[in-house]
C-alpha cells in the first residue's frame, strides 16, 4: 500500500516531497481504475480529484456507458468499506440511513445503521428514487452524519458518495432537488469510448466484469493524507478574487436563474487545489480554474425557462462567464491581476 513520506505538518504550504508523493499516488490510482474504464483517463482523474477534495461525485450518462463500473472500480481501489445502494421507486429513506428497532429484551430502541455508513457509497441510478428518499442523503453528504429519531450518528471518514443517474428524459426518473445537486462537488459524464477502446472491450468480451478485478492500492488513511496535502496547496489572493468574480458573474449573467452559491465557490477552491497537486504543483494557476469549470459549476447553474426552450446550454453560459471575467496572469507562484 502507498504511504506518505515524513510530513511537515508545521508548514502551511505542502512541500515538494509531499506533492511528489501525492502525484505518484494519484497516478497509481488512475492507472488502477483505468483497468475497468478503458479510454476515460480524464473522467477517472476528475473522480479522484473529487475524492481528494472530500467531495461527492455525480455521474450522469445514458445506460451502458460505464458509470457503475467507474464507481465500483474507484471504491475497490480504496481498501475500506464500500456499499452499493440500488435506488428504485419503492426505496424508503430508512433503507438508506438506517432505522431504530425496539429491543424487547432491553426495552430500548437500537439503531441499525443503513448502507450509507461506509467509506465509499455507490448510489446507483439515484434519480429513480423519489425526491424524499434522495433527500435522505442530504445530511450525510453535507455534514458526514445522520440523524434518526433525534439521535445523531457520525459517519467515519473517509466518506464519499458516488451517484449515477440516467438523463432526466429517461422514463421513470425524478429530477434531483437543487439542494442535493449543490452537495455534489462535481458532475460529469463517462461517454462512449473511442473506437480503439471499444475494440479492446469487445476483444476481451470473456471478461464481463472488469471492475471485479480491480485491487486496492491505498487504504482509507492514505485518502486522509491526500486530503491533507491537497488542503495545503497554495492559493494566491488573485486566484481567490478570480473565483469570486466568476461566482458573482454567474449570478448576474443572461439566461441564469440561479448562479453559483457560496458552497459552490468553496467547492471550486477545494477542487482546484486537489487538481493542482495532481499536476505536481503546490500552487494553483488560472488554468486549473478553467479545467474544472464545467464539472464543478455546470450542475450549479439553473437556466431560466426561456433559455432552456431556446437551446441555450450550461456550457455556453460558462464560456460566456469566463469571457467576461479578466484572467490573472500566472508566472510560477506570482499571480497578478491583468
Amino acid at each position: 500500500m502507498s504511504t506518505i513520506p515524513n510530513q511537515s505538518h508545521g508548514m502551511v504550504v505542502a512541500q515538494t516531497h509531499e506533492i511528489s508523493w501525492y502525484k505518484q499516488t494519484f497516478d497509481a490510482l488512475t492507472a488502477n481504475v483505468a483497468v475497468a474504464v478503458l479510454g476515460k483517463q480524464h473522467v477517472v482523474e476528475l473522480a479522484l480529484t473529487c475524492l481528494a477534495a472530500r467531495g461527492h461525485l455525480l455521474l450522469e450518462d445514458l445506460p451502458g456507458t460505464g458509470k457503475t463500473s467507474l464507481a465500483r472500480a474507484l471504491a475497490q481501489s480504496v481498501q475500506g468499506e464500500h456499499r452499493r445502494i440500488q435506488f428504485t421507486a419503492d426505496l424508503l429513506p430508512g433503507d438508506v440511513t438506517g432505522v431504530s428497532i425496539f429491543d424487547p429484551a432491553q426495552q430500548v430502541f437500537e439503531f441499525h445503521a443503513g448502507p450509507v455508513f461506509a467509506n465509499i457509497v455507490l448510489a446507483d441510478e439515484i434519480n429513480r428514487a423519489s425526491p424524499k428518499t434522495q433527500s435522505a442523503l442530504l445530511e450525510a453528504m453535507g455534514e458526514g452524519k445522520v440523524t434518526v429519531d433525534g439521535e445523531t450518528h457520525l459517519i467515519e471518514p473517509p466518506f464519499m458518495v458516488i451517484a449515477t443517474q440516467n438523463p432526466i428524459e429517461q422514463a421513470g426518473t425524478y429530477r434531483l432537488p437543487e439542494a442535493q445537486l449543490d452537495r455534489f462537488l462535481m458532475k460529469t459524464s463517462v461517454g462512449y469510448p473511442d473506437r480503439e477502446a471499444m475494440r479492446e472491450v469487445l476483444s476481451g468480451v470473456a471478461d464481463r466484469d472488469r471492475a471485479r478485478t480491480v485491487q486496492p492500492v491505498i487504504t482509507g488513511d492514505v485518502v486522509g493524507q491526500m486530503v491533507d496535502v491537497a488542503e495545503r496547496v497554495f492559493v494566491a489572493e488573485e486566484i481567490v478574487d478570480y473565483i469570486t468574480d466568476l461566482a458573482e458573474m454567474s449570478r448576474t449573467t443572461e439566461h441564469v436563474r440561479v448562479g453559483v452559491s457560496v458552497r459552490g465557490a468553496l467547492a471550486y477552491i477545494h477542487c482546484v487545489k486537489a487538481w493542482a497537486a495532481s499536476r505536481g504543483r503546490n500552487f494553483v494557476i488560472p488554468d486549473d480554474v478553467k479545467d474544472l469549470a464545467v464539472p464543478v459549476l455546470g450542475h450549479r447553474l439553473l437556466l431560466d425557462a426561456e433559455a432552456q426552450f431556446g437551446g441555450v446550454t450550461v456550457e455556453s453560459v460558462i464560456d460566456d462567464v469566463f469571457a467576461r471575467v479578466p484572467v490573472p496572469h500566472a508566472d510560477g507562484r506570482a499571480v497578478k491581476r491583468g
